[in-house]
């Protein structure tokens, strides 16, 4: 027989859902990533058959404490740990600017990669898809700082910035099992479309969560959202614009 101390009023079981669905969706994030990235570089890495610049594996290990740090951070507020979690979050704010320094100092190797192979025009075109990926990051995750004390706003940034940076890791699975045999060069860049639109799916998930939750999604994903997707598609166009090459290409002269 139920009794009163069984009860649990609706609202606070949606409040309780709630609160643990941004740990699960960290957790998501974080599984995401490392599956995403596990045949071209975590299992090649761990058979020492994968050979890269001390940049590129720190870049790899940023972004995946990037993702640890994340769930962690979204596991303490959700346990209640409210002042643990403001306590670290300069830590955040450190790995996210890490994060940004060695995005754009990749995609400079990856420019300087493709030049070496004689493919200069390609690697400055695909330029555009990991330096406007960490912009998008860099800029949400100011934005969720800047809201700290909008826990629902702040929340629901973080989670944007998050999945924003998916797109790579998702694209290594198309890379493994869809790219055509030959010498890897710098793809082209309408190929990163459909992997970034596989790994928005997760946003998808906390719009929904809203809809169900409080009746409406959130601004922050739809506003986000839509533009999410506008960087993306216009990654497109402008990778063949002169202006593109011309501001690539001048980092690229820069870097060599």
């Amino acid at each position: 027989m139920t009794t009163l101390t069984d009860y649990h009023p609706p609202r606070a079981i949606a409040q309780s859902q709630a609160t643990y669905f941004y740990f699960y969706m960290a957790l998501a994030c974080m599984a995401v990533a490392f599956l995403g990235f596990a045949p071209t570089y975590w299992l090649p890495l761990a058979s020492r058959s994968f050979s890269a610049s001390p940049v590129v594996h720190f870049h790899g290990l940023l972004f995946f404490a990037w993702t640890l740090y994340f769930a962690f951070q979204s596991w303490l507020a959700a346990s209640g740990k409210i002042a643990r979690h403001r306590a670290i979050g300069i830590i955040g704010v450190s790995l996210a600017t890490a994060m940004t320094i060695f995005g754009f100092l990749v995609a400079v190797e990856a420019m300087k990669r493709s030049a070496a192979l004689g493919q200069t025009d390609a690697g400055i075109a695909f330029a555009i898809v990991p330096l406007s990926g960490i912009l998008f990051f860099a800029v949400v995750f100011a934005l969720a700082i800047a809201a700290i004390r909008r826990p629902e706003t702040h929340k629901r940034l973080m989670l944007l910035a998050g999945i924003s940076i998916l797109d790579a890791a998702v694209a290594r699975w198309f890379l493994t099992f869809l790219a055509p045999p030959g010498p890897l060069g710098p793809p082209p860049v309408f190929v990163t479309i459909p992997p970034a639109f596989v790994a928005y799916l997760l946003l998808v998930v906390a719009m929904v969560f809203d809809w169900r939750t409080r009746g409406r999604p959130h601004r922050v994903y739809v506003y986000g959202g839509i533009a999410l997707i506008a960087v993306k598609l216009l990654n497109l166009p402008v990778s063949a614009t002169p202006l593109w090459h011309s501001f690539a290409g001048g980092i690229l002269a820069l870097a060599q």
